[in-house]
């Protein structure tokens, strides 16, 4: 088993809980109204800041995986060039902006305007700025919503699925073979700014061991476990093209199977080891889409 058993439950339940809320962050921007009148999916307008509208990529379908894989590893090369340079500011102030822009598109699902853009910057600025595991893991649930709500729009179900197909090979070969995806996480864990879920076994520990009054300091790194955030990410994009595309329950199915995939990832992984969830959560998604389609 790669994590304890306290440790597993607790990764699977952020993972869920970010996928519901990203399903209803998700719907909550299609115009149900104008999408029965023309007969296709209409989506509402993104929030604006200052008078200013977000926009989404002026991208047409046929055109948006190899953008957004374009996205991903330019991405990556910035943040490796970043690592190599140590230019933590930079990093922060980066990584600040992405999660303000996407909790403010999801809080918008939940609270007025004005109110989702001041949560957004003072949580955003927390997350960042003074890090805590509880603050990170809460704003978590909301970043992948706003994303979603970023993408799914310029994508088809199709065009979602060659998306994660595409994204598995490209994690395959970033653990197994490259490793920079390995050099990636370890430099985000260590400057306690990392995109995606992170528990600390000291965390998980101490809710047991209240009576320990004295602690001697542990020498070397605290083990932590830790889910990227685009294992969190993709699959929910393709699980929001499941639900404009093919309802509800597909899109809720289609979440459940990518938590058991990972699920038995976890279950099955071995500990210190690093593993491409993608394949996995692929699968996972795959069998629940699949499932989905059937009882639809």
């Amino acid at each position: 088993m790669k994590h304890t058993s306290l440790i597993t439950a607790i990764l699977l339940a952020l993972f869920a809980s970010s996928h519901a809320i990203g399903l209803f962050v998700i719907s909550s921007y299609v115009d149900v109204q104008a999408t029965k009148e023309s007969g296709e999916v209409v989506w509402k307008s993104l929030p604006s800041i200052a008078g200013v509208e977000l926009e989404r990529p002026d991208v047409s379908p046929q055109y948006s995986v190899a953008y957004i894989i374009a996205a991903v590893i330019a991405g990556t090369i910035v943040i490796l060039l970043i690592a190599r340079l140590k230019t933590m500011l930079l990093w922060k102030a980066w990584f600040a902006f992405a999660v303000i822009l996407c909790m403010y598109i999801a809080f918008n699902a939940f609270i007025p305007t004005l109110s989702a853009l001041i949560a957004a910057i003072v949580l955003g600025l927390a997350k960042v700025f003074k890090p805590g595991i509880y603050i990170h893991n809460f704003t978590e649930l909301f970043v992948y919503g706003g994303l979603a709500t970023i993408f799914v729009p310029i994508l088809t179900l199709k065009s979602a699925y060659v998306l994660l197909i595409l994204l598995s090979l490209y994690d395959m070969y970033a653990v197994w073979h490259s490793k920079h995806m390995i050099t990636l996480a370890k430099f985000q864990t260590a400057s306690s700014i990392f995109a995606g879920l992170l528990i600390p076994y000291t965390s998980a520990k101490t809710k047991r061991k209240k009576k320990t009054k004295t602690r001697k300091p542990s020498k070397g790194t605290a083990r932590t476990a830790v889910l990227g955030g685009g294992d969190i990410g993709f699959p929910l994009i393709f699980s929001g093209a499941a639900l404009v595309h093919s309802g509800i329950t597909v899109a809720i199915l289609t979440s459940l199977g990518a938590t058991i995939a990972l699920a038995l990832l976890l279950s099955l992984g071995r500990k210190d080891r690093f593993y491409p969830a993608m394949p996995f959560l692929t699968a996972g998604c795959t069998a629940g889409f699949l499932l989905g389609m059937i009882l639809a």
